[in-house]
């Protein structure tokens, strides 16, 4: 299966805080709405919704990945982090900075 990485043409159409502001609805799509977190059962149902066969093992996986805390579950900053860091082409481009109340999209 080949992989291509839309993420840097993404970010060259929509900017920075565009991009950044697509990562963050994405966040909220797979989110669990009570918890404000990224779960294993709000995964597992947004996979399922999607249509997607993913094994719980590869669900957990895919969380442990991201998860910079160790709750088990990714917030919002870990999920952009886990998103840049999966984008091999955006990590070799310009910057984005994160400050701690968030995400600066100041290029460098």
């Amino acid at each position: 299966m080949d992989f291509e990485d839309y993420f840097p043409s993404m970010v060259a159409s929509l900017g920075a805080e565009g991009f950044i502001g697509e990562l963050y609805n994405g966040f909220h799509l797979l989110m669990d709405a009570n918890k404000g977190l990224i779960t294993f059962e709000s995964l597992k149902m947004n996979c399922f919704m999607l249509g997607l066969e993913v094994r719980d093992e590869e669900l957990v996986y895919m969380l442990m990945e991201g998860d910079l805390d160790g709750d088990g579950a990714l917030n919002q900053m870990e999920f952009c982090i886990l998103m840049f860091r999966l984008s091999p082409c955006l990590m070799d481009g310009p910057k984005i900075y994160t400050t701690h109340q968030g995400v600066d999209p100041m290029l460098m």
